[in-house]
């Protein structure tokens, strides 16, 4: 951790039980859907005057898929960010128990998120609160949060793991 990383050699994934793929997957299609959103809406107001303003709700869900996906296979593959000072200072076995604290404290963070958002989404839910834009059943937007919530904590629960099961002589 101590050591200074070149920004253009490749990056090796670690191995994981669920494949880093998926979120690979969702950020390339979520990215590739607001490209295409954004084209359209330009296109069209080019062409006609006329704006696409409905598909702000579609391009703010990708935008909070691309965002959490994102964040799961950055906590996952070890690229969040982190100021690396103070445990580059430590032992292979400090930087692995600061390791494993930091996914411990995204873990929290993460619950927290999970919690929350499921709640919003069931009161959205319950009491059949509609996009404005759209008229779409909010609570499908809102799923998102507990569902990419969920997946955050997993992600740094798994890094944890390896972090605490790594050999004495590296750090995560």
């Amino acid at each position: 951790m101590s050591v200074e990383v070149d920004p253009t050699a490749p990056h090796v994934d670690p191995v994981t039980r669920i494949p880093l793929s998926i979120e690979r997957v969702l950020l390339a299609g979520g990215m590739a859907g607001m490209a295409l959103i954004t084209l359209a809406n330009v296109v069209t107001r080019y062409l006609s005057n006329i704006s696409l303003a409905f598909t702000e709700e579609y391009s703010i869900l990708l935008m909070v898929i691309v965002t959490l996906a994102g964040t799961g296979y950055a906590i996952a593959a070890g690229r969040h960010v982190r100021i690396d000072y103070f445990v580059g200072q430590l032992s292979a076995r400090g930087q692995r128990h600061a390791d494993a604290l930091a996914q411990l404290l995204a873990v929290v963070v993460f619950a927290i998120v999970t919690w929350y958002g499921a709640r919003v989404a069931w009161d959205d839910y319950r009491f059949g609160v509609l996009s404005p834009g759209l008229g779409h059943p909010q609570w499908i937007y809102m799923v998102s949060l507990p569902v990419f919530g969920l997946a955050c904590a997993g992600r740094a629960l798994g890094r944890m793991a390896r972090a605490l099961r790594a050999p004495a002589e590296s750090a995560p």
